[in-house]
């Protein structure tokens, strides 16, 4: 069977190239297209459970959304989850396998390479089409050498590359000239076109260098994409593309001031998961801010710890920042708090690592405001579950952590699932702390814990729902302005990929 294909590479890194695959893959999906997205190798702390259960980008998750299929491991093969300023823990297939500096995953990168083919290959006899996202930019001269992301990638396959470039960041033209440029002969063959992104004004003013860079090139311009304005969709970062935007100003707000429920989200390092505040940020009752390096923790309603990569690590961190205080001043002062994944594990009397996967020192003290303990363990628990809240509301999501937590705490849960119980509720209601990402999705389940935090009337985002109307918003403003015929052309007339 073969499977035609495009891969969308970007100059840098947050160019579009998740955004534009989500929209090609809906795309093509709208026009009964057998689609699937696939990323060789994907570097984020935004993850999820597949059905198959297994650990992917979320973009790739997002995407598989796009494309209405079934996500699976095999569409992001390779996942790198930085845990210190130097290394990542590895997944491959869905699985983690380990931590590795760069150097040592360097030499790994001949090796995992059989298993991004091997992905690819299975997706490939199953589908008519492959939108394959790159990571970062393929003009990166120190990782070109076993190349798996971008064009290596793409060369041992085949794959014809749409190249993006953001022109918010300034000097769109000399930012796709120059990736072109320092490509390879053989390289330069698979280039069918480039995009420009996120352009506000007159589009016209770029008809000269268009026409310079398709005459410098030999490839067409296939489109400026407009900036388009609230586009709520997930992409690849490590915090969700919201949440950034907001941490620089300290606070979003969708209500109006004064009188939305105000919720503060302590943001350390290595936050893992941010994507768990979008329907926080998109809700028009809640006034959402993030508590960043040098900032104390404000006066709010609700005071959140999230997802962790390296609860030890944060967790020294925020003692560092003073915010460990902070929390407890809040507490005292009759706020409410709620602890996400490592957030909850954070919340205990002690986090044992007698493996050292995240730390050298095997145990570090918790907050003490939860009377249990986490012990570390290499096993990683991926779940995806659905349950209902004992504060009422049905939540549904998925489990990522190392940790198992045991103790006294946990005999007052906060969610009852069919076979099993997660979190903990505090006596007197004030603290509560579970394992379950995705907690706020769930318009039901969201209105019953801003109910909690004290909202007088709640509102709950439907989160599938914005995603169906952002992600058609989309694909509508690419069909405008992005030739999307001329681009299946470009790629029919490239050799299809035949799978092995």
């Amino acid at each position: 069977m073969t499977v035609k294909m495009l891969m969308i590479q970007g100059t840098t890194s947050n160019a579009g190239k998740s955004i534009l695959a989500a929209g090609l893959c809906r795309w093509l999906a709208n026009n009964e297209i057998r689609v699937a997205p696939f990323k060789p190798q994907n570097m984020s702390l935004n993850s999820a459970v597949t059905a198959d259960g297994g650990e992917i980008g979320r973009a790739q998750y997002v995407q598989a959304m796009a494309c209405r299929i079934v996500p699976t491991v095999h569409s992001n093969p390779v996942l790198l989850k930085p845990n210190s300023q130097i290394g990542s823990q590895v997944i491959v297939q869905g699985k983690a396998i380990g931590n590795m500096n760069a150097a040592q995953y360097h030499k790994y990168k001949p090796e995992v390479m059989k298993y991004v083919l091997e992905s690819f290959n299975r997706l490939a006899e199953q589908f008519e089409w492959l939108i394959v996202e790159g990571a970062g930019s393929p003009a990166e001269i120190n990782l070109r050498e076993g190349d798996i992301a971008n064009m290596g990638f793409a060369e041992a396959v085949g794959c014809p590359v749409l190249i993006v470039s953001d022109i918010e960041r300034g000097g769109v033209f000399a930012h796709l000239y120059g990736t072109f440029s320092l490509m390879s002969e053989s390289e330069k063959k698979l280039i069918v076109g480039f995009v420009i992104n996120r352009f506000r004004g007159d589009a016209s003013l770029l008809d000269s260098g268009i026409s310079w860079l398709e005459k410098e090139t030999g490839r067409p311009v296939l489109g400026v994409l407009p900036y388009i304005e609230n586009l709520s969709l997930e992409a690849e970062d490590s915090l969700s593309s919201l949440a950034k935007a907001s941490s620089a100003g300290g606070a979003y707000s969708s209500g109006a001031e004064g009188t939305a429920l105000e919720i503060a989200i302590l943001m350390p390092p290595r936050v893992s998961n941010g994507t768990d505040f979008d329907a926080l940020v998109a809700n028009p009752g809640v006034q959402v801010s993030f508590v960043n390096h040098g900032q104390v923790v404000p006066s709010c309603d609700l005071l959140i710890l999230p997802g962790s990569k390296n609860v030890s690590a944060d967790l020294q961190y925020m003692r560092e920042q003073g915010w460990d205080k902070g929390i407890l001043r809040h507490l005292r002062y009759g706020g409410k708090v709620l602890g996400i994944c490592g957030g909850f594990q954070m919340l205990g009397r002690v986090i044992d690592d007698p493996l050292s996967l995240e730390s050298e020192d095997g145990s570090i003290a918790g907050l003490g405001i939860f009377d249990m303990e986490t012990i570390l363990q290499a096993q990683k628990q991926l779940v995806a579950a659905s349950g209902r809240l004992v504060l009422g509301g049905v939540v549904s999501g998925y489990e990522i952590h190392m940790g198992i937590s045991r103790g006294p705490a946990l005999q007052s849960p906060l969610i009852e699932f069919e076979d099993r119980v997660d979190g903990a509720l505090s006596a007197d209601g004030q603290v509560a702390g579970t394992y379950l990402h995705g907690l706020f999705d769930d318009a039901e389940g969201c209105r019953a814990l801003l109910s909690w935090a004290g909202a007088v009337d709640p509102v709950g985002i439907d989160m599938n729902a914005l995603f169906e109307e952002n992600i058609e918003r989309l694909t509508c403003e690419m069909k405008k302005y992005i030739d999307l015929d001329l681009l299946q052309r470009l790629v029919d007339k490239q050799p299809v990929a035949a799978s092995s």
